[in-house]
């Protein structure tokens, strides 16, 4: 690029803008569910910059948020995607800290408050670059996509007790957005990466286990202990446990072992604990990567089950797979990746850190359809007892980045 452009569009990112916007941001509460603030939000926004706007319902009260900036033509389009929904609420009793909080709080040049580093925080640097971007007069070939999306938390509707806008997550905007027309030609996901490049990421397989006893008072169990749900879910647990370095081997990804989860397990009446429990559920988050298909992954899992019928029979174990999420993953040779890390030592003086990771992000639902994603994004470290909080260096050096890369990869037009 030439040098004279390059400084007009770093030097275009207005910090002070950026400031004021992440702290609107924050201040709007988006759990789950309850984004329609924030799209309202993102809709004004993109209204102002003369962008081509569209708003996706996907489902009432839930929109997502789409801002084209049209090329001249004859170029690549490249997508900023972010979801608008936050991790938590904010009413979370034993979330204390202020970066747990939907208000914005600016200290030591640093932004706390929920949603900031995931991932509000992206959203507002992909607005300040194209905001740069058009202040340096720019005409590019391929069209720059805003995506605000909807419903990316990871967490899912399950049984009859967890039912609602607030339990779908796990890509449901993204996906609505995807089906609905919008696939351009690359995406670059802000999730918070500590600006390092995430080539591939896990995905998830949410499983429940069950065991089953008789229903009976405790007065007339004498001699019967041994069958209470709870007390047989206590064995499967332990042949789980000796299952999980298995898999975490077998599943090994990059700098990664495969990891799995005891996320949840829920048996008998708290209100009348007088009778044994008919029933004891164990949730299990298997974590994926993208080299192994999730019909595969499944089918191990369907073996762990079918082992402990055999080795406990009687205890009435069934289970079923609730959630199947693909990793994905981005060759290093990808001109976006190239393009990043070459943007990102312009601007910091430092190389570009690789890395694989655990968590799951929209990557798995983008790249399905053809578009291959990226995960760079501001954070600053990871999150301690104050919550989430990003350096505004770090949200002014990722706006910059951005911004370079938009420009080198839809190509400077005349």
């Amino acid at each position: 690029m030439n040098p004279d452009l390059e400084r007009a569009i770093v030097d275009a990112v207005d910090e002070e803008a950026l400031v004021a916007m992440a702290r609107n941001a924050i201040n709007i509460p988006s759990p789950t569910g309850f984004e329609s603030g924030m799209s309202a939000y993102m809709r004004r926004t993109f209204d102002e910059m003369g962008l081509g706007v569209t708003q996706q319902e996907v489902e009432e009260g839930r929109a997502n948020v789409i801002g084209r900036w049209e090329g001249t033509g004859g170029g690549r389009s490249l997508m900023f995607n972010g979801h608008m929904d936050t991790s938590y609420s904010g009413q979370e009793a034993h979330l204390t800290g202020r970066g747990y909080k939907p208000k914005a709080v600016v200290e030591g040049g640093i932004i706390y408050g929920l949603g900031i580093y995931n991932m509000k925080g992206a959203l507002v640097c992909y607005i300040q670059a194209l905001r740069a971007l058009q202040a340096a007069g720019l005409k590019l070939r391929g069209d720059v996509i805003l995506a605000a999306v909807v419903g990316e938390i990871e967490k899912t509707q399950w049984s009859d007790a967890f039912v609602g806008r607030e339990y779908r997550g796990y890509g449901i905007g993204s996906h609505y957005l995807v089906t609905h027309g919008v696939v351009p030609d690359m995406c670059i996901l802000g999730e918070p990466t500590d600006m390092h490049l995430v080539l591939g990421h896990y995905g998830s397989l949410w499983v429940r286990i069950s065991t089953h006893g008789p229903f009976m008072h405790t007065g007339f169990s004498t001699g019967r202990q041994h069958e209470n749900s709870i007390r047989r879910m206590h064995d499967v647990v332990g042949a789980v446990l000796e299952w999980i370095p298995t898999w975490g081997e077998h599943a090994s990804y990059g700098n990664k072992r495969g990891l799995v989860n005891l996320g949840g397990i829920q048996g008998g009446h708290a209100w009348r604990a007088s009778r044994t429990p008919e029933r004891t559920d164990l949730f299990l988050d298997v974590r994926v990567p993208p080299t192994i298909p999730m019909n595969k992954a499944r089918a191990e899992v369907d073996g762990l089950v079918a082992a402990l019928r055999g080795r406990f029979p009687g205890y009435g174990v069934e289970s079923e797979t609730y959630v199947s999420v693909p990793g994905a993953e981005i060759s290093e040779s990808h001109p976006m990746v190239k393009a990043i890390e070459a943007n990102h030592f312009r601007v910091t003086g430092e190389a570009a850190r690789r890395d694989t990771v655990l968590w799951s992000s929209d990557a798995s639902v983008l790249t399905r359809f053809g578009i291959e994603t990226v995960n760079y994004g501001p954070s600053s470290g990871p999150r301690d007892a104050e919550g989430e909080k990003v350096k505004i260096q770090t949200l002014v050096e990722i706006t910059r980045i951005y911004a370079l890369t938009a420009a080198e990869l839809c190509e400077v037009g005349a």
